[in-house]
C-alpha cells in the first residue's frame, strides 16, 4: 500500500483505485459520473488521499457505517469531505449536516461548509483524537495538568451547551473517535451522523463515563489530575440527569476536578 499522501485532480478521479473510494464500497460509472458532478458544485478542485485507514490501496482520514472522510482542496484551502457509502443505510447527508449546523450555533463541531445528497463539506481540524494528544503530552507537569484541564473542562462545557439545547450526539460513549483536539489545544466534537434532537440528551454523562469512570483514557487523566471519587462523581451526574442546571453541572466540574473558582459567569 502507498504509506504518502496523494493528491489526485477532480478530472483524475474516475481513475482506479480513487474512482473505488468515491463510490466505496460498490462501484458504479453511473454513480461515479454523478458524484464527481456534486464534487465540483461543491467548489473542490482534488482529493488528498492520506491518513491512517485505507481503502484499496489508498488512504483515507476515516472509515464508518456511513461515510469515508478525506481531505478534499478547494479555493478557501484544505477542507473535510466525508463521503457517503454507496451502501450506507441513510438516502443522504442531510440529517448530519442539520445535526452539525445546530452545533455549530453553540459554536460546537467543525463548521459546516457545504452539503449535497452524497458529501458533507467541513472545517478540516488539523490535529489528534483525544487519546493519541493525551499520550503526545510531556514536558513540565504543571503546564501538562492546565492543558488538560482546560480542553477537559471545555469539552463538558460543549456537552452541557448540547444538554440544554436538545441535542444528543449519540456516540459520545465512544469518545476516543469523536473528539479531535487541535494544534492549539482546542478541542472538536465531530461525527454528528447519528445525532438526534427527538431523544433525551446524554451527552455529559457519556462522556464523563468514558473520562473518569473507567476507558482507556482514565488512568491517564487520573495521572496528570488527580484521582476522583468515582461515587462522588457518578452522584453529581445522577442529579443533573435530573435537572440541565447551572448549579448540577458545576457540581459535575468539581466532581471530576475540573471546577473554577470563578465558576460559569462567561458560559451561557
Amino acid at each position: 500500500m502507498n504509506r504518502g499522501k496523494i493528491v489526485m485532480p477532480i478530472s483524475k478521479l474516475r481513475e482506479h483505485p480513487y474512482a473505488d473510494v468515491l463510490c466505496y464500497p460498490k462501484f458504479t460509472l453511473e454513480e461515479l459520473e454523478r458524484r464527481i458532478f456534486e464534487l465540483k458544485n461543491l467548489g473542490i478542485t482534488a482529493i488528498e488521499f492520506a491518513g491512517e485507514k485505507s481503502i484499496s490501496t489508498v488512504r483515507v482520514l476515516g472509515k464508518g457505517y456511513v461515510g469515508v472522510v478525506v481531505i478534499a482542496h478547494a479555493k478557501r484551502g484544505k477542507v473535510a469531505l466525508k463521503i457517503r457509502r454507496t451502501d450506507a443505510g441513510r438516502k443522504g447527508m442531510q440529517h448530519e449536516a442539520e445535526m452539525l449546523k445546530k452545533a455549530n450555533t453553540l459554536g460546537i463541531g467543525p463548521p459546516l461548509l457545504g452539503v449535497t445528497r452524497n458529501f458533507l463539506l467541513m472545517k478540516f481540524i488539523e490535529g489528534k483524537l483525544l487519546p493519541e494528544w493525551l499520550n503526545s503530552l510531556k514536558g513540565d507537569k504543571k503546564i501538562v495538568k492546565t492543558r488538560i484541564s482546560f480542553v477537559l473542562r471545555t469539552l463538558l462545557i460543549q456537552c452541557w451547551q448540547m444538554d440544554k439545547a436538545g441535542l444528543d450526539h449519540g456516540e459520545l460513549s465512544h469518545a476516543p473517535k469523536h473528539i479531535i483536539v487541535d494544534i492549539e489545544d482546542i478541542p472538536y466534537i465531530v461525527d454528528f451522523e447519528t445525532a438526534s434532537v427527538n431523544r433525551r440528551p446524554s451527552n455529559l454523562t457519556s462522556l464523563c463515563q468514558y473520562l473518569f469512570i473507567s476507558s482507556s483514557v482514565t488512568e491517564k487523566i487520573f495521572k496528570n489530575l488527580g484521582k476522583v471519587d468515582r461515587g462522588v462523581v457518578i452522584k453529581a451526574l445522577r442529579d443533573y440527569k435530573k435537572c440541565f442546571s447551572k448549579e448540577n453541572f458545576e457540581k459535575v466540574l468539581w466532581a471530576c476536578r475540573l471546577g473554577d473558582k470563578k465558576g460559569l459567569d462567561k458560559v451561557t
